[in-house]
């Protein structure tokens, strides 16, 4: 390869580097804060898995971004300045945010500002080539306080449902009033951190990753996501049925160990089971799809032959 070449590249590599570190300079102090504050949830430490997770997927597709490279300024600098101003806005003109909420508006705000940087850098065929990590990458932007709000009621209406149908199943005499089961021994609230949210939240977006690297059809891979949601729902029923049975017939203390403060970790992997043959028969659909598919193209060429 020549210099001339080279030279280019490293010049687009170094300007984008330059947007990756305005960007974390922009989310370093709001983020911080917010780990800080009181209020941070447990969904919140997921924050740092997300550029790790976009950091490989850059990776697998790094050859095809470099191939089709090129400078896109007259489109990525209005969307960095696009960023930069929804920054100013939430620094100088939006009074009385929390730090959730300020956080959010950063952290958005530097995410467009990488958008804008990436096409700046590489042009928009490349910007097409990458538009999954970059759109993932959304994912670190923390979610304003009232989305998340209703995010966690919708969860934790879906649990209190499936527990209801499990304790019936299960042949325990209770009695229900809105969250709450009246046990013989004890009551349980499913309370809003009974929700699952973190889980269900590693759950889709394990379904995203998994709907990215093993299918191709669009409403297949937003299936995939959705049905994330009841299994989510269906796995943390799961979760407070046995927690709620345990301290009924067994130890009522076990609602107050470590197993049900920190015990999540066995349901999960049962959600990810659960997962793991919807995709399989997702993928299998489309693979069936193409078998259809290609005898009809061996025809055609036979008969153009």
């Amino acid at each position: 390869m020549s210099g001339e070449s080279v030279k280019p590249n490293i010049t687009r590599h170094v300007f984008f580097l330059l947007a990756v570190l305005a960007v974390a300079a922009l989310m370093y102090g709001p983020l911080t804060d917010l780990f800080r504050s009181p209020l941070r949830r447990d969904y919140h430490t997921l924050i740092p898995a997300i550029p790790c997770i976009a950091a490989y997927l850059f990776y697998l597709i790094r050859k095809d971004i470099f191939r089709w490279a090129g400078y896109g300024f007259s489109v990525g600098l209005p969307v960095v300045a696009a960023g930069v101003a929804v920054y100013a806005a939430g620094r100088y003109f939006i009074i009385d945010l929390n730090p959730n909420d300020f956080a959010s508006v950063t952290a958005f705000s530097a995410w467009v500002v990488l958008l804008g940087g990436f096409i700046s850098a590489y042009g928009l065929r490349a910007f097409r080539i990458a538009l999954f990590p970059l759109l993932f990458l959304v994912l670190m932007v923390p979610l304003p306080a009232f989305v998340m709000e209703k995010i966690i009621t919708f969860l934790q209406v879906g649990s209190t449902e499936f527990t209801n149908v499990l304790l019936l199943a299960s042949g325990a005499p209770f009695l229900r009033e809105g969250f709450v089961f009246h046990l013989p021994v004890q009551s349980v609230e499913v309370a809003p951190q009974c929700s699952g949210i973190r889980s269900g939240l590693a759950l889709i977006i394990t379904a995203l990753l998994a709907g990215h690297l093993f299918l191709r059809t669009g409403w297949k891979k937003l299936l995939l996501v959705l049905l994330a949601i009841p299994v989510t729902m269906f796995k943390n029923g799961i979760r407070i049925t046995t927690l709620t049975l345990l301290g009924t017939y067994v130890d009522p203390r076990i609602l107050q160990s470590s197993l049900h403060r920190e015990g999540g970790i066995p349901f999960f992997v049962l959600a990810l089971l659960l997962m793991a043959p919807i995709l399989y028969f997702l993928r299998k659909s489309e693979r069936k799809g193409e078998k259809q598919f290609l005898p009809e193209i061996n025809i055609e060429r036979r008969k153009g032959v």
